[in-house]
């Protein structure tokens, strides 16, 4: 289910004084429901296998975030261990209880509070508040990765907008533009 060849991860129409990159991640399938109350539900043996894949692409396609916001229940924290060894340069992560199942509202909020100052930032987050983030933010790119994009995001997938007005833009009340850039998921 990949998006095709590896897109150029350092080159943008980003103005590098006010853009920025957002990697947004679903975490890894997880256990079912019924198993564990829903905060303390661990990945899945697939979703085991699929958030190393997901790091290792990261990795290959040159997308190196200076840091990792980071849903603090169990499959958000545990797809981020799994991800994390395949990237050169592991950045700090920061787990916020904002980011818990929350309203792509909150997401972008909690993005504008804690990204000033930087360029590249991953969010490992959940369904459906990441999606939803992802199809609002996503307002153009290439036409097959948006048509797939309004579908669903995947366990594990991976979307990256860049956002040439910078993270306030976010919050901004003025709707928002960003670029997809790439869009993947294993299988």
């Amino acid at each position: 289910m990949s998006s095709g060849p590896a897109p150029d991860a350092t080159s943008s129409a980003l103005d590098p004084t006010t853009g920025c990159r957002l990697l947004l991640v679903r975490h890894a399938k997880a256990v079912p429901k019924h198993v564990a109350e829903d905060f303390e539900r661990s990945l899945s043996d697939p979703g085991r296998a699929d958030a190393p894949e997901t790091g290792r692409w990261l990795a290959d396609s040159g997308f190196q975030p200076h840091l990792v916001l980071c849903s603090p229940a169990r499959r958000t924290r545990e797809t981020w261990d799994l991800i994390a060894p395949a990237l050169p340069n592991v950045p700090p992560v920061v787990y916020d209880d904002r980011l818990y199942d929350a309203a792509p509202e909150v997401l972008a909020g909690v993005l504008a509070e804690r990204c000033a100052g930087l360029s590249h930032v991953m969010l490992v987050g959940h369904n459906t508040g990441i999606h939803e983030l992802a199809k609002t933010l996503c307002r153009t790119g290439p036409t097959e990765l948006l048509e797939r994009l309004s579908v669903e995001l995947p366990k594990s997938g991976v979307v990256v907008v860049d956002l040439p007005g910078g993270w306030h833009d976010l919050t901004s009340g003025e709707g928002y533009h960003g670029h997809l850039i790439a869009f993947w998921a294993p299988r």
